[in-house]
C-alpha cells in the first residue's frame, strides 16, 4: 500500500505518467501463500485471463487456502468429485461436472463469441473446459457436439450456426484428429485444434490426433493433448482483440 501511495504521489506531481503507473500496478500484486503458492491476483486485469488452479496433485486443505486468498474470478480445473463438493460447499461458485471445473466469481469486461465443435461425444469434457475458460473471460459460447468425420453431414448445421457470429472456433477431436483441418478449410476465421486422448492402440491417447493436426495442410493453431483450458483462453483472446477489448 505504501508503494502504491508513492506511485500516486509521483503521478499527481507529474513525475510519472498515468500509463506507466498503470503498467507498474498491473505487473505487481503477488499474493503468497507460504510454502504453497504465489497467486497472481492481478492476472485478470493485466492479461484478461483469470487465475487458473490445477487441482490435480493438491490436497483439500491446500485448495481451501488458495480459494480463501486468491482473487476473483478464480478457476479450478481437473477437480475430483470430492474436491468439487468440498469447495462448492464452502465457497459456492459454478461447478461444471463434465469439465471438472469450478469457477468462483463472475466474469467481467469480456466481449466476443466463440464456437466450439467436437468430433465425438467422448471429446465433450475437453470442449467443456474450453467453454468454461472462454466464458470466464466474458465470451459468449456457441457449441455443437458429435459432428465428426464419420458422419461429415453433421458438421454443416454446426458451421451454419457459428459462421458469421463466432470470432474463433475451437475444434476438439481424438483418434485420427482430422476434424479441425476440415473445418479450417471451410471457414475464414481462426481455428484452434485440440487433440483429445480418445483412441487406443498404436497412436492412441491423443498422439495420432496431435501429429495429424500438426501436419495439417489447413491453417490451424494446435494446443497440447486435452488442453481445453488453453484452447478456450486463446480463442477468447482472439475474440477480445477483434472486438476491441483486451
Amino acid at each position: 500500500m505504501e508503494d502504491l501511495e508513492k506511485m500516486l504521489m509521483l503521478v499527481s506531481g507529474g513525475k510519472l505518467s498515468p500509463s506507466k503507473a498503470s503498467r507498474q500496478i498491473r505487473l505487481g500484486h503477488i499474493s503468497e501463500i507460504e510454502g504453497l503458492a504465489k497467486l497472481d491476483t492481478n492476472r485478470k486485469l493485466r492479461t484478461g485471463f483469470p487465475e487458473v488452479i490445477l487441482a490435480e496433485g493438491k490436497r483439500d486443505e491446500q485448495l481451501e487456502r488458495i480459494a480463501r486468498k486468491a482473487g476473483r474470478p478464480l478457476l479450478f480445473s481437473r477437480l475430483s468429485g470430492e474436491q468439487a463438493k468440498l469447495l462448492k460447499g464452502k465457497f459456492g461458485g459454478d461447478y461444471n461436472e463434465k469439465a471438472r471445473t469450478l469457477i468462483l466469481g463472475k466474469p467481467t469486461g469480456g466481449k466476443g463469441v466463440i464456437g466450439i465443435i467436437t468430433a465425438g461425444t467422448s471429446d465433450i469434457p475437453v470442449a467443456e473446459e474450453a467453454k468454461v475458460m472462454a466464458e470466464a473471460m466474458g465470451c459468449e459460447v456457441l457449441s455443437s457436439y458429435d459432428a465428426g468425420v464419420a458422419g461429415i453431414h453433421r458438421l454443416f448445421p454446426a458451421l451454419k450456426k457459428m459462421v458469421g457470429k463466432a470470432d474463433a472456433l475451437v475444434v476438439a477431436a481424438g483418434r485420427e484428429g482430422t476434424l479441425p483441418a476440415i473445418v479450417a478449410g471451410m471457414v475464414d476465421i481462426p481455428v484452434i485444434g485440440v487433440p483429445t486422448s480418445i483412441g487406443y492402440g498404436y497412436g492412441g491417447k491423443g498422439e495420432a490426433a496431435l501429429k495429424s493436426m500438426l501436419q495439417s495442410c489447413s491453417f490451424i493453431t494446435v494446443v497440447n493433448i486435452d488442453n481445453g483450458i488453453g484452447a478456450g483462453a486463446f480463442a477468447a483472446l482472439i475474440a477480445r482483440r477483434k472486438r476491441g477489448k483486451g
